[in-house]
């Protein structure tokens, strides 16, 4: 079981630290009808301690992505989705990042699943979290040193995606040097040798967003640590007790994703 304190460890940094040495994380995602889900993905992996994340979004997303946070970078690229003619760009820039988070609003495009499959086969040696639609585009076998985490129905996709049957130790067994994160009122924090339980939380967390507040959280101290296990297991921690404080902050599930962003300090 995490607790508060390892927590915190995870987001020690030295007191010379300079810019870059807590981690650069880069957010590809984003399509014409979703543009805030990238905001929480790259507000809640600021908030976890990295350095600076930029994200990678058709262009008026982007756009909109400065306009609603000053905090972001953004590399604007054309058209209303993203596709095979953006892989030149993203890839050149990933070179510059520590960790790629993946898959928030990016759609299910033809041309988006293409892109989609060849950005990760691109990069099999960068540290990455694959989240949302991203998960519905790809199988375990395709995927290398990811954090992935899916929730019930979109765990059913990635393992018919995979042809594997929904048996814990089938998974592991498909996992590589991946480290699952299956979300529920318990969090189940798999690996192909090891599975912890996060318990804690609400119902006020099926709301939409905190998946994408909890990718954030992963993909900030995944960049920080490099270490899949941890960074997954912390994130899940934090993101369920962030949903504890609000739930008696406000008084009942009125909460918002947002507001879980707003409370990832009171754990520093």
């Amino acid at each position: 079981m995490w607790n508060e304190m390892k927590v915190k460890d995870l987001m020690k940094r030295k007191k010379t630290s300079h810019k870059g040495e807590n981690g650069f994380v880069l957010v590809v995602g984003g399509s014409e009808d979703y543009t805030g889900t990238l905001v929480l993905v790259g507000l809640a992996a600021l908030r976890s301690g990295c350095d600076l994340v930029t994200v990678c979004a058709p262009e008026k997303v982007a756009w909109a992505i400065n306009a609603l946070s000053s905090d972001l970078v953004t590399k604007k690229l054309p058209g209303k989705y993203l596709k095979s003619s953006h892989l030149k760009t993203v890839l050149g820039m990933s070179k510059k990042f520590d960790v790629i988070e993946i898959g928030n609003g990016i759609g299910l495009k033809k041309e988006t699943k293409v892109f989609v499959k060849k950005l990760v086969k691109k990069t099999k040696n960068k540290l990455k979290v694959i989240d949302a639609d991203a998960i519905k585009l790809l199988s375990l076998k395709e995927i290398d040193k990811a954090i992935i985490t899916p929730h019930g129905l979109e765990l059913e996709i990635l393992l018919k995606n995979s042809k594997i049957k929904r048996k814990m130790n089938e998974i592991r067994k498909h996992l590589k040097n991946n480290v699952l994160v299956i979300k529920g009122a318990t969090d189940y924090i798999v690996s192909k040798n090891k599975i912890t339980k996060v318990k804690g939380g609400n119902p006020g967390m099926t709301k939409a967003g905190t998946g994408d507040v909890l990718a954030g959280l992963c993909a900030g101290f995944l960049a920080q640590t490099g270490d899949l296990f941890k960074s997954a297991a912390a994130a899940s921690r934090v993101s369920k007790q962030i949903g504890n404080i609000l739930l008696k902050k406000k008084k009942g599930y009125v909460f918002l994703a947002s507001d879980m962003v707003k409370e990832i300090k009171k754990l520093r």
